[in-house]
């Protein structure tokens, strides 16, 4: 029997070419590196805003396991036809009315999804929700990944404080830019702040560049379009004892679309 499990966590997909790059990086990844389970945000999934059936399946048949949510996962009104049915967990923080789940078990963890509440919408408090979900599971599993979807990172780093030792990882995800803060907090859980993004690289956080930046310039709203350059594939990979629920490392990946893998199997000099 396996002490340990495998997780794969992928920052914030981003339209199409998020998409594409998941499907083609994910299955080898997950190959090359023995990933028992792959989660990614799929928040964005759908043209840089929200999830629909099409953009979900594609991402679940690319190896994807579990999506979680975030601000936008109510924004394509398609999500409301999946939602109950498909492997997507809204954030737990909403209120009880709202259709979804806030957290899934599989393959024995538990995976959890939270908005913060600093420059975001007034959700109920990410603090507490997380204290009623882990005293729900905690018969169940002790594998608990918590993804916190963001804007603050003071409400990030506070949350990992909040919940060292008493869930295996704390991953950030909203912001789209990798941060360089993972680690292992004191208690063995597993931090970042922001895991970051699969998306055009050269973008402004997915979105093309002239038209964000026309917005900075002018404050005239702009239609925001997923940019098409060169794409960058960021996430995480997870390695947790089962017994005791606690992360033994965390080990960001980010991968460039046009990077040679001549020398790993799996992966070709251009995706």
């Amino acid at each position: 029997m396996e002490s340990t499990i495998r997780a794969l966590f992928i920052g914030d997909v981003i339209g199409k070419k998020g998409r594409r790059l998941v499907s083609v990086i994910t299955p080898a990844l997950r190959k090359e590196k023995q990933i028992d389970l792959v989660i990614a945000n799929g928040e964005n999934a759908a043209g840089g805003f929200g999830l629909t059936k099409k953009t979900a399946d594609e991402l679940l048949s690319g190896g994807v396991d579990l999506l979680t949510g975030g601000n936008h996962t109510f924004t394509k009104k398609e999500v409301y036809e999946i939602i109950e049915e498909y492997p997507i967990i809204r954030p737990a923080n909403y209120p009880p009315s709202v259709p979804g789940r806030g957290y899934i078990i599989k393959n024995g963890l538990c995976m959890i999804s939270l908005c913060g509440r600093t420059f975001m919408e007034p959700l109920d408090c990410p603090f507490r929700t997380a204290d009623s979900i882990i005293n729900e599971v905690s018969e169940k599993t002790k594998v608990i990944i918590v993804d916190i979807h963001a804007e603050a990172t003071s409400e990030k780093v506070a949350l990992g404080w909040y919940l060292d030792g008493r869930v295996s990882a704390i991953i950030g995800t909203h912001t789209h830019i990798p941060t360089a803060d993972a680690r292992l907090l004191p208690k063995g859980t597993a931090y970042i702040t922001d895991v970051g993004m699969v998306g055009a690289r050269d973008s402004v956080i997915g979105m093309n560049k002239a038209t964000i930046l026309k917005r900075f310039l002018t404050q005239i709203p702009e239609r925001f379009e997923t940019a098409k350059e060169d794409g960058i594939f960021c996430a995480v990979i997870l390695e947790i004892d089962i017994e005791s629920g606690l992360s033994l490392s965390i080990t960001p990946i980010q991968i460039e679309e046009r990077q040679s893998f001549s020398n790993r199997s799996g992966y070709t000099s251009e995706v």
